[in-house]
This record gives structure tokens, C-alpha cells and sequence, in this order.
């Protein structure tokens, strides 16, 4: 963006060292990024949706300019889609398995903070339709673009340019007023993008996270500026210095991820069948079904690791280390091998140590729910209900429909 305006940007003097990984230049542009992104982390998440209807519309619209862009300087999709491929055999095999890994890695992040967001939802298949369409159709789209785009650097420039943004910056290159605009446009586009990922992706729900670990002094805005600040300290553009780099990145992001969607699919659709005490899910009680062992949940953390150490030998590989091939062959299916190990590990635990708060048949509250209590009354519960954890707790709904007749509601 800041190039399309002044051109002479790009040749801003250096002085930060080798070692910083970055430029002087790269690092102003980052740090600006960085600080006008601070604002947006201060609203409520009711209230960010507006950028997210406008990222909505502006976004997809300049990405398919790029699209036709990168198209039109390459003299056609023609030159681009017949470039000969350079591996084959199993070797194009393990690259495509890689890569459709590195793509279910770009949205683990999206899987497993889904309830973040999905909890603003009136009903649960508001949030089940929206999000299956659109997170399909539009990672294929996406990707789809970005493999064109970055392809056509080859037919463009003689070399593959795998950095859409870099990309970008070379139609700079003797650009007219006109094409400095397009490109200010796109760039616009780009941190736009950026900027409501970072907001769906890390500050809500870093925020969330912090606020069920410490509520009485953190919410949800205050721990996302704690993200934020994480997210300047940890150095993040040497994770974009190249494209092997980004690839192992996302590749290790997998290795957790996969193991956390592991266990909460496990536990919602297979141990408790879509049933949950509302209301026990905000206690900290020792009685509470969801106290477990001393406030940890064993059998949780047992399966995590689990789903984690299937991988961490190929990983150990994937950041330069030799290993065996087997053990390689297992990290190049990160996301699946972690997320079966992790949700059986947890499955076997809980049959053999049943947790309690269980059903016997799907029981899932739904649309059906009515009201819902978070606050407790002594009147309300009996002390077997509290002590015992039973799995034959009766629904949320008949629980509220009782509470409501016996209050004479």
C-alpha cells in the first residue's frame, strides 16, 4: 500500500541487523499493520460483524481483479496451466497429500475456535448451514486463486513467486498511475483480509480462552491485547521468510490443533451424545460433573498428548533433524493421524473411566431449549443431583419446564 503511494518506500535505508530476520522497511510496514489493528480489538464481538460485512464484499471482489490481472499479464490462463510439472510418481503424490495438509492446517485454527463465534448463533443450524457452505466453497475458491496467481509469476517474471504479496509489489515495476492504484486497491484488500483473520482467528478467541482461565481479571478485549502483544514479541515474519518456512509452520500448528478437534468431537458426539448440563458448565463446585480430578480433566489432557506424540517424530524431521521414513510418511498426514489418535485415545479412556454427565442416546438440547439458569438456588437443586453426576440427568428444556411450573411462572 505504502509503496503504490511513494515508490521510493522500497529503497528505505536499512538498519536493522541480518540476524533481526527483517528490514527496516518490513518491519515499519509490519509495526503500522500491528497498530492500526489495536482499534478493532477494543469493540465487542457483536459489534466487529460490520467489518466482517464490509471485508465480506471487498475482498472477494479484489481478489478476482488479482485473479484477472495476473491472468491478463500472462497472456492468457493458457501459458500458465500448461507449465509441465516438476516432480512425479509418489513424490507428486506425498507433494499434493502435503499440501491438502497444509490447507486443512490454514483452517484448523477456524475448527476449533468455531464456538467462539458459533455461541452468537439463535440456533444451532444457524451456524451449521452458513459455515458449510462457506468454508468449503470458499478455502477452494481462495486456494484455487492463490495457485493461478502465483503460477503466473513463473510465465510473468521466469521464476516462481510463491508470496502473492511479493507478487504484487512487482506490478510496481514501471506501473502506470492507474496500475499503482489497482495495486493500492489489492494491497487495501489484502490487510483488510488480514486484519478480520487476526481478529476471528487469534484475538477473540485468545480472549475467550483467557477470560474461562482467569475471568475476574480478564475479558475477552483485554485478552486480546495480550494476543496482540504476544503476536509483535514472538518475531512472526521469520515465519514468512520462506515458503518452507510457512509450510513446516502451519504443519506443526496441525500437530496441536488436531489433537484439541480431536478430543472435543470425541467427547460431544461420541461420549455424551450431544448432552451437556448447562448450568454445571459454569461451576466450579467439587460436585459439578465437569470438576473431574481436582479441576483437570485427565482423561482430556491423556488423549492430547497422544495425539501430539504420533507426530512429533516427523516433526523433529520437518525442522532439518533425520529420521526414520515411516515416521516422515506419519507427519505428512499430521492433521488425520492426530485427530484419530486423539479422539480413540479419549473414546477407550472414557469407557473404561466413565466420566459422569453422560446419556445413553443422542441427546442433544437444540432448538428446543427455552431458557436457560446459570445461577444457582439452593432450593432449586437436591443434593443427589449435585453429589452423584449421574448420566440419567434429565434435559436442560424439562429441567427449565419444571423450574418454571414449580416457580408458578
Amino acid at each position: 500500500m505504502i509503496r503504490a503511494i511513494w515508490t521510493d518506500y522500497e529503497h528505505l535505508p536499512n538498519s536493522l541487523p541480518v540476524s533481526s530476520g527483517t528490514n527496516t522497511r518490513d518491519f515499519l510496514s509490519f509495526f503500522l499493520f500491528w497498530l492500526c489493528s489495536l482499534p478493532a480489538i477494543w469493540f465487542p464481538v457483536h459489534k466487529i460483524r460490520h467489518l466482517f460485512t464490509v471485508k465480506a464484499y471487498f475482498v472477494p471482489v479484489a481478489g478476482v481483479v488479482y485473479f484477472i490481472w495476473a491472468i491478463v499479464k500472462a497472456h492468457g490462463i493458457g501459458p500458465i496451466v500448461h507449465q509441465s510439472n516438476t516432480v512425479h510418481g509418489s513424490a507428486l503424490a506425498w507433494a499434493m497429500i502435503k499440501g491438502i495438509m497444509s490447507s486443512i492446517a490454514n483452517f484448523a485454527t477456524l475448527i476449533v475456535n468455531d464456538p467462539d463465534f458459533a455461541r452468537f448463533a439463535r440456533k444451532p443450524r444457524d451456524a451449521l448451514w452458513s459455515q458449510l457452505i462457506t468454508i468449503p466453497v470458499g478455502f477452494a475458491v481462495t486456494s484455487f486463486i492463490g495457485i493461478i496467481v502465483s503460477s503466473s509469476s513463473n510465465v510473468i517474471y521466469g521464476q516462481p513467486i510463491w508470496n502473492p504479496l511479493t507478487l504484487l509489489s512487482n506490478f510496481l515495476i514501471g506501473a502506470s498511475s492507474g496500475e499503482r492504484f489497482g495495486v493500492f486497491v489489492i494491497a487495501t484488500a489484502f490487510a483488510l483480509a488480514q486484519l478480520g483473520t487476526n481478529i476471528a482467528a487469534n484475538s477473540v478467541s485468545a480472549g475467550t480462552d483467557m477470560t474461562a482461565l482467569l475471568p475476574r481479571y480478564l475479558n475477552i478485549r483485554r485478552g486480546g491485547y495480550i494476543c496482540a502483544a504476544v503476536g509483535l514479541a514472538m518475531c512472526p515474519w521469520n515465519l514468512l521468510s520462506s515458503s518452507n518456512n510457512f509450510t513446516v509452520y502451519l504443519s506443526a500448528y496441525a500437530v496441536f490443533l488436531s489433537s484439541i478437534a480431536g478430543v472435543i468431537i470425541s467427547d460431544y458426539y461420541l461420549v455424551r451424545k450431544g448432552y451437556y448440563q448447562i448450568r454445571d458448565l459454569y461451576s466450579a463446585r467439587k460436585e459439578s460433573p465437569y470438576y473431574f480430578w481436582f479441576g483437570f480433566h485427565w482423561r482430556g489432557y491423556f488423549a492430547y498428548i497422544a495425539g501430539i506424540l504420533i507426530n512429533i517424530v516427523g516433526f523433529v524431521g520437518a525442522i532439518g533433524r533425520k529420521v526414520p521414513a515411516g515416521a516422515q510418511y506419519l507427519y505428512n498426514l499430521n492433521f488425520f493421524c492426530g485427530f484419530i489418535i486423539a479422539s480413540g485415545s479419549y473414546y477407550l479412556l472414557c469407557r473404561f473411566f466413565p466420566v459422569p454427565a453422560m446419556s445413553d442416546h443422542w441427546n442433544e438440547v437444540g432448538d428446543e431449549i427455552l431458557d436457560v439458569h446459570v445461577a444457582y438456588n439452593a432450593s432449586e437443586l437436591s443434593d443427589e443431583e449435585n453429589a452423584t453426576g449421574s448420566s440419567h440427568f434429565k434435559s436442560d428444556s424439562m429441567a427449565v419446564r419444571e423450574r418454571k411450573t414449580a416457580s408458578g411462572f
